[in-house]
């Protein structure tokens, strides 16, 4: 017998999404409020530890993740209702210094990121699960530095972690979303990965099997509204869905 709360069972609204997403989708959250006739319970963590919650029975209502992955391993599990998923904002990735550093970089194939380290590490949010992590490797694999540089990664638990190490001045270096960067005064960008260098970075939003709250699918159609649109567009992502039609 199961002894994991049902979803919804406390009534509220409850989002599970990628760490990247807070500013914008705390933002998005109070602007659909009245729309949605409630707040969401908005918890944040790396879309990996958030899809294996949901896996175990977390009470979720909505998944929303930073990459396709983790969205398709609750799908082809059906923990996902696959009419509800969306392809919903993009964003990229940069390299980032605490912002009083002189560092300067030009990132193309086999740039010195370990002469740029120094006896520094390079924050990173977990490379074998955490969305961020992933593309970073995949870009630095592609660059062909990663050999140069895997032993001097300071890996973290989610995205959000990567840029305080960075922020804090505890790494010279990290990789994190664009976003994360606009959202930290402490830190500054060196440079931006191309686009060509990673898979591309496309965050998904979809309804759990189990939801049962009825603000739900109000919630999933305020993502795709105008003022939506404009508050993640405001935190530097791409809106991929198209605005949904009042």
């Amino acid at each position: 017998m199961s002894t994991v709360p049902a979803v919804g069972a406390d009534g509220k609204l409850t989002v599970f999404a990628a760490a990247s997403l807070k500013n914008a989708l705390d933002a998005v959250n109070s602007a659909c409020e009245a729309d949605v006739g409630e707040k969401a319970t908005i918890s944040y963590a790396a879309s990996s530890a958030l899809a294996k919650q949901i896996e175990q029975g977390a009470p979720a209502d909505i998944f929303m993740s930073a990459d396709l992955d983790w969205m398709t391993y609750l799908s082809d599990k059906g923990l996902t209702k696959k009419d509800t998923e969306i392809q919903l904002l993009g964003n990229s990735i940069v390299l980032v210094a605490p912002a009083d550093s002189s560092t300067a970089a030009e990132i193309k194939p086999s740039f010195d990121l370990a002469g740029l380290l120094g006896d520094g590490r390079l924050a990173m949010a977990n490379v074998d699960s955490v969305p961020a992590g992933k593309y970073g490797k995949a870009a630095l694999e592609k660059l062909g530095v990663w050999g140069a540089i895997e032993g001097k990664v300071a890996q973290a638990e989610n995205v959000r972690a990567a840029l305080a190490l960075v922020s804090t001045g505890e790494a010279p270096l990290g990789i994190v979303y664009k976003t994360d960067a606009a959202a930290d005064p402490k830190v500054k960008v060196v440079a931006a990965f191309p686009a060509d260098t990673h898979p591309p970075i496309v965050y998904p939003v979809a309804q759990t099997t189990e939801s049962e709250d009825d603000d739900t699918s109000a919630f999933l159609e305020c993502l795709r509204s105008a003022k939506a649109k404009e508050l993640f567009e405001a935190e530097g992502f791409t809106v991929l869905a198209p605005v949904a039609s009042n």
